[in-house]
């Protein structure tokens, strides 16, 4: 094990903490903006930085195939190739591959699938995939699994759940272990409490630097997903970083977080980003209505986002009538703020003892709603 997790300070079930990584500390509850091909969409990497952000995820799917781990290899690694010296987590291409239906044949051996881009074969296992990862040179690697949508029977996902951690324990036999990095684990088991208590327990059996919660914010809605994560964290070791993949709204991270979850990555900041959506602390704001046409006011008041500091509603709501890429660029910039001003509201509430206070003001303040009044 050669990632070190220090635990600072505990509230209840929330953490806060900070993981040591060979490219930089990452300081948790941490969010990860996604930069699935070697590059968060509208933004440049020193722009990412200056939101605050301490780690990105990029695809090992989408990254295989174009331009190829041989290529990124080659030129440096994923940090020298996309100018970004901080840490970087890679997802194990399998979420990716399960989703790919019709194009892809599920053995015990792996994925044999057919690529999007040109149709392509392609064949992923969990060795190939830690492979790969490991020519990225990724900070953390993820083992690969089976993420099945639901709600689903018992028995499907019992049967995925064991092939998965089957897979994990060869992923974990391929990784090569080295100082600054790690890979993680995921624990599977759908809505079933058995199931992920077995998932968790085969997970420490092999033990990992982290364990992620795996199959979550597939089609269950947040009050199963909460249901779940009453008792998922709690399964997992207590001395090690626990990370919810693929999640999301801004109050999923926060009821996540008073649930025992340190990490966290989505591509909602950044796609709404594209599609005119803001996230700000009075809850979300489509620019492109109206009202916002001759509105001065900032997009959110008190924050330091470019954006917010130096244009208003009117003009944005401006550039994205007229298509223009700043307007993408700002929204972006300023949805990934959001989420670093969000995470480090939760870690200074956390170290302070008033993070049941931080909730209950972003509850109430989200349920209040963008004022549409001048």
């Amino acid at each position: 094990m050669s990632l070190k997790y220090e635990i600072i300070k505990t509230v209840g079930k929330s953490r806060r903490g900070k993981l040591y990584t060979k490219h930089g500390v990452i300081n948790t509850p941490a969010f990860m903006p996604v930069g699935t091909c070697a590059t968060v969409k509208a933004m440049m990497p020193e722009s990412v930085a200056a939101t605050g952000a301490e780690i990105l995820l990029g695809n090992t799917y989408h990254l295989m195939l174009r331009p190829g781990a041989d290529l990124v290899e080659k030129m440096g690694g994923l940090h020298k190739f996309m100018h970004w010296d901080k840490p970087i987590l890679t997802d194990s291409g399998g979420f990716q591959v399960m989703s790919l239906t019709g194009l892809r044949k599920l053995t015990e051996d792996g994925v044999t699938f057919s690529s999007h881009v040109d149709g392509k074969k392609f064949f992923l296992s969990p060795e190939e995939s830690i492979k790969i990862q490991h020519k990225l040179d990724s900070n953390i690697t993820m083992c690969m699994d089976e993420c099945i949508k639901l709600p689903a029977p018992y028995e499907k996902v019992k049967k995925s759940v064991e092939m998965s951690m089957r897979w994990a324990k060869r992923s974990k036999d391929a990784f090569v272990d080295r100082d600054g990095y790690g890979i993680f684990g995921i624990q599977q088991g759908g809505d079933y409490e058995d199931l992920r208590a077995y998932s968790a327990e085969k997970l420490k059996e092999i033990g990992f630097d982290g364990y992620a919660i795996g199959g979550l914010a597939v089609g269950e809605g947040q009050e199963t997903m909460f249901k779940v994560l009453d008792y998922a964290p709690q399964m997992l070791p207590e001395d090690k970083p626990r990370y919810l993949m693929g999640v999301g709204r801004p109050d999923d991270i926060v009821g996540a977080v008073l649930r025992g979850v340190d990490m966290f990555d989505c591509v909602m900041p950044t796609r709404s980003g594209r599609t005119a959506q803001a996230f700000t602390r009075f809850g979300t704001v489509n620019i492109r209505n109206a009202r916002h046409r001759e509105d001065p006011r900032p997009l959110e008041a008190g924050c330091d986002c470019p954006l917010c500091r130096n244009f208003s509603r009117a003009y944005i709501h401006h550039l994205q009538k007229c298509n223009e890429i700043l307007g993408v660029m700002l929204l972006t910039w300023h949805n990934i703020r959001y989420y670093q001003r969000l995470m480090q509201g939760l870690r200074t509430a956390i170290e302070t003892d008033t993070l049941q206070e931080f909730a209950a003001e972003f509850y109430k303040d989200q349920a209040q709603g963008d004022i549409e009044e001048l």
